[in-house]
């Protein structure tokens, strides 16, 4: 019994020994301090935006190195300082870590004004300028952008830890088929601070430019960078700046190499999924003189991030586009945080119980009519305005977003006004949107405010085939009107990802 007891105790202690050992074995930090290429914003991707230090933690081993990004958007080597940032990391520093480097897209800026007072002098030297800063009110000595590259560097090699330098990325700035380097100003500066402290020095900007021309400006923009924003990267040029970073690490005799991943399994942030549920007013109905705002709408979007589904159809009101199967099959592939767009009208006008059989009853109330299908079946007609609910019901149910939009306008002009139906199909998709809490765009009235300023013959052009369809000029001027319509509503998610082109 004795022995037993001794044995249980022993075996008790060497697990406590155990644990308390693997307790005490510290997993090393990567921290990264820069600007908002290596952090944009928040780090959650708004506006499509990413630095490569949201990404360069999938190409390291995350089960033996802790990732860290302390960079800040806006900050110039200078202001990182000044604002305190740099001392919170350098307060967590423990030996073995490792602490990335990047400054110089906002090095470039005045060194005092009223607005940011970020810049920093020029070169590596030890000059400095006595100013009385304009924007924080205080006396301060400005340094050079080696100056404050250098104090870093040492800063972390007085706690053990282990720093690496980096030349800005560059930015997608084009000259006779080269990208622009700065590897006579910033990027020069950075390697004589590194080479002068005899730390590891990674040339991001020249090599990413190399990768850049190698791929060409017009697959460049667009994919890595956006073509409305020349310095910061999109998910893909994220992860290309980072791959470019751990590929060079593996050059160097640097530790860190030793947590890179042989094969990385990258993953892109999820794109979102935006439906377009409507008529041939929306629709691709393969006809030139017949072209809905749908076709060339997803123009005006970030498609890296958001995949336009157009899955209206010529001929459909809001009754057999539910009746016919077609929103059931749109349910199915809807997922949280999806988007659905909303519109008909145009058709549900039609016959009820004759040929076609699409028309709904009007307003948004439950009254129904039995109708006797050709085929002997009875079928339960409703309201538009119910079946207007029930799409936007059934959407929520997915936790998708359902946006409802008022019809297009028809080039029919009484009394020389731009046709509309307020009293109908307009009134019954605000009604409906409103009882059940939706967003809701008067795009008819939008649009008619714009066709009444172009006028009756510039408009008469956008129809060549009858008075409701679009042909392509007339798609892309309405496509970009319901564009800016999403864009401007500041309350509406979907606005992140709308970008209208001129």
């Amino acid at each position: 019994m004795m022995k037993s007891k001794i044995l249980a105790v022993c075996i008790f202690s060497s697990f406590l020994l155990i644990h308390c050992n693997s307790t005490i074995i510290k997993k090393p930090t990567v921290y990264m301090v820069g600007d908002s290429t290596v952090k944009n914003g928040q780090g959650d991707g708004t506006g499509g935006l990413w630095g490569w230090g949201d990404f360069i933690g999938q190409f390291l081993d995350s089960t033996k190195v802790k990732i860290e990004n302390h960079a800040l958007g806006g900050t110039s080597s200078r202001t990182f300082q000044d604002l305190g940032l740099w001392d919170s990391v350098r307060r967590e520093l423990n030996k073995g870590d490792y602490v990335l480097i990047q400054f110089g897209h906002n090095d470039d800026g005045p060194i005092n004004d009223d607005f940011r007072a970020r810049g920093t002098i020029k070169g590596i030297g030890d000059e400095s300028e006595e100013i009385d800063n304009i924007l924080t009110g205080k006396h301060e000595t400005v340094h050079s952008y080696g100056w404050y590259i250098r104090k870093v560097v040492t800063d972390a090699k007085a706690k053990g830890a282990i720093p690496i330098v980096l030349s800005p990325i560059p930015r997608n700035k084009w000259v006779d088929g080269k990208v622009a380097l700065n590897n006579t100003t910033y990027g020069l500066w950075a390697k004589q601070v590194a080479m002068e402290e005899k730390v590891a020095f990674i040339d991001l900007n020249t090599q990413m430019a190399v990768r850049m021309e190698t791929l060409g400006e017009s697959k460049v923009t667009g994919t890595y960078f956006y073509e409305r924003d020349h310095t910061h990267t999109t998910a893909r040029g994220a992860v290309l700046a980072s791959e470019i970073i751990t590929d060079e690490l593996k050059k160097t005799t640097n530790t860190l190499q030793d947590y890179i991943l042989e094969d990385p399994r990258i993953l892109l942030p999820k794109k979102r999924n935006l439906f377009l549920v409507g008529d041939s007013t929306m629709a691709d109905n393969g006809d030139e003189n017949a072209v809905g705002w749908g076709v060339p709408f997803p123009v005006h979007f970030d498609t890296t991030r958001i995949t336009i589904h157009n899955k209206a159809r010529g001929g459909r009101s809001s009754r057999t586009f539910a009746y016919e199967g077609l929103w059931d099959s749109i349910l199915k592939q809807l997922e949280p945080n999806d988007f659905v767009l909303l519109q008909f009208g145009h058709n549900d006008a039609g016959n009820i119980d004759k040929a076609k059989y699409r028309g709904s009853l009007p307003g948004i109330g439950d009254e129904v009519q039995e109708v006797m299908r050709p085929d002997g079946s009875t079928e339960t007609v409703h309201t538009f305005g119910w079946y207007m609910k029930k799409f936007i019901r059934d959407t929520k149910t997915k936790n998708a977003i359902p946006i409802v939009l008022s019809l297009t306008v028809r080039n029919e002009w009484p009394d020389d006004k731009v046709e509309q139906r307020k009293d109908s199909y307009v009134k019954w998709s605000r009604e409906a949107a409103l009882a059940e809490n939706a967003i809701y765009l008067d795009i008819s009235d939008r649009l008619a405010t714009k066709y009444q300023d172009l006028g009756k013959n510039m408009v008469k052009s956008f129809f060549p085939k009858d008075h409701t369809h679009t042909g392509i000029e007339g798609a892309a001027f309405n496509a970009k009107v319901i564009a800016e319509s999403l864009k401007q509503c500041k309350d509406y998610v979907l606005r992140d990802y709308i970008f209208i082109q001129e």
